[in-house]
This record gives structure tokens, C-alpha cells and sequence, in this order.
């Protein structure tokens, strides 16, 4: 008896140093880039135009929301869909199933660089789009619909199996009941997917660099080149002339990227609501 109390002892010992731990770093790096960037928030950072006295992060701030919602577009009906494939459709294990599954895990431990590579080869090169936004977007489409998948998947899944029934029962068909009674109910877990793969766009530099390019510059069509914020980011702290604006970029950096997070999570709840 003694020897399982200490045993629960130990365990919650480590599970709230770990929990401490784990809080004390994340308080840390923020207040660091805080304390850091804040100063360096000026007028001048948020120009509509960039040029190396201002260094404004204003074209990027708006690249990094149309790369996001371009790719987005692009990747979530992909992955939903495919998703709703594995887990309505599809018999359960079969081998294209275990095939597709496979496949995307092998995928999403893909190096980022190496996405970048193949955009560089294929998008860039090969069907002739050059460095843009819309290389960039199908590149980071490619990189983030694993996650999506298999998040949908499993949102999916999760979804009790009495609805399914209960609607057939009432005399809906299959499609009918997928798409109005299994889809609503797992939009939560869709949207969180959905969320990981925002901050996996927000937060990609490798293969932007070689998709996107480096220009500073509001894209005025989707074939015209784009820095987002973490590519700015990187120029900045790279050259080294300006690393008091470089911290300011990843403030706006966290801010946006909380943003977005907040508003995915308030959408999730409204459509659970709903469903």
C-alpha cells in the first residue's frame, strides 16, 4: 500500500513538473519576443510599401492571409472529402485503405524542404507558374492535406454510429445522412485539423523560399511573387540590419497567428452548435 502511494506520488510530482515546465518555457519565449519586439512597433513597420529604410511587414501581413485562405480553399474540400471517402465509403481494411493511410503518414513526415524542392521542380519549373502565390499555396496544400485527412478521419469516426442509424432507420439514404447528420457532428474535430494546418502555413518558411520568393510586395494576382511573415522573418534576422523589427514581425507574427486560431475555434463551436 505504501509502496503504490508513493508511486501515485511520484507520478503526480512529475506530471505537474512537467506541466510547470512545459507553462514556464511557453511564458518564457513569448515574454521574450514580447519584450523584444514591442519597442520596435512603429508607424513605419505597418507602410503600405516596403523598402529597406521602413522594412515594412504591411505586404507580408497580407500575403500571409492570402497564402492561408488560398491554400485553405485549395486543401480543406481535398481532405474532407477524402476523409468522408475513408471513413463512410470505403471498406474498412481494405487495402486501398491501408494504402491511402499509409501514404498520407509517409507524407506528413516529409521534410518541408523537400516540398519545397518538388514546387520548385514541378509548380515553378515544370508548368512554367514561377515564383508566386500560387505555387506557394499548391505547395503548402500539398504539405498540410495529411493533416487534414487524417483529422477529419478520425473526427469522423468519432461521430456515434447511432446517428447513422437512426437516420437510415428514418428512411435517409447514405449520402443524406454523411453530409446532414455525420458531417455536422464532426466539425469540431474538423476544424481543429483545420487550425493545426493554418499554423502550419502561417508559421512555413523552406517552401515558400523556393515557391513563393522573397519579394516584398502586395500580390496583385496569384501569379506574382510573395513574402508572408515568416519569410520576412527570415530575411530580416538573415541580413541582420534590422533585428529590432525582425522581433516586432513576430509579435504581429503571434498575434495573427492567435487570431486565427480564436476565430477557427469560435466557428467550430457555432457549427457543433448547429450540428
Amino acid at each position: 500500500m505504501k509502496k503504490q502511494n508513493a508511486c501515485e506520488g511520484l507520478m503526480r510530482a512529475l506530471t505537474w513538473g512537467a506541466a510547470v515546465i512545459t507553462v514556464g518555457v511557453l511564458v518564457f519565449l513569448v515574454g521574450f519576443i514580447l519584450v523584444r519586439g514591442i519597442p520596435y512597433l512603429k508607424p513605419s513597420l505597418f507602410s503600405p510599401t516596403y523598402n529597406s529604410e521602413n522594412v515594412s511587414l504591411m505586404p507580408a501581413l497580407i500575403s500571409t492571409v492570402l497564402m492561408t485562405l488560398l491554400s485553405l480553399i485549395i486543401a480543406v474540400p481535398l481532405g474532407v472529402f477524402a476523409a468522408i471517402y475513408l471513413a463512410e465509403y470505403a471498406g474498412r481494411g481494405s487495402r486501398a485503405v491501408s494504402l491511402i493511410r499509409i501514404t498520407t503518414e509517409t507524407l506528413s513526415g516529409i521534410p518541408s524542404i523537400v516540398y519545397g524542392l518538388f514546387g520548385l521542380l514541378f509548380f515553378v519549373t515544370y508548368l512554367g507558374w514561377g515564383f508566386s502565390l500560387l505555387a506557394g499555396a499548391f505547395t503548402l496544400s500539398i504539405m498540410t492535406l495529411p493533416l487534414i485527412i487524417r483529422s477529419s478521419e478520425e473526427a469522423l469516426r468519432a461521430v456515434p454510429d447511432t446517428y447513422r442509424e437512426g437516420a437510415l432507420g428514418l428512411g435517409a439514404g447514405k449520402l443524406r445522412t454523411t453530409f446532414q447528420i455525420v458531417l455536422p457532428s464532426a466539425m469540431p474535430g474538423i476544424f481543429a485539423g483545420v487550425i493545426l494546418a493554418i499554423g502550419r502555413i502561417v508559421g512555413e518558411t523552406a517552401a515558400l523560399i523556393y515557391t513563393a520568393g522573397t519579394v516584398a510586395q502586395v500580390p496583385a494576382n496569384p501569379m506574382m511573387s510573395a513574402r508572408t511573415l515568416s519569410v520576412h522573418l527570415y530575411a530580416l534576422s538573415s541580413e541582420g540590419l534590422h533585428m529590432g523589427e525582425g522581433y516586432a514581425t513576430a509579435v504581429v507574427l503571434l498575434v495573427v497567428v492567435l487570431l486565427i486560431n480564436t476565430l477557427s475555434a469560435w466557428a467550430a463551436k457555432r457549427m457543433g452548435a448547429r450540428g
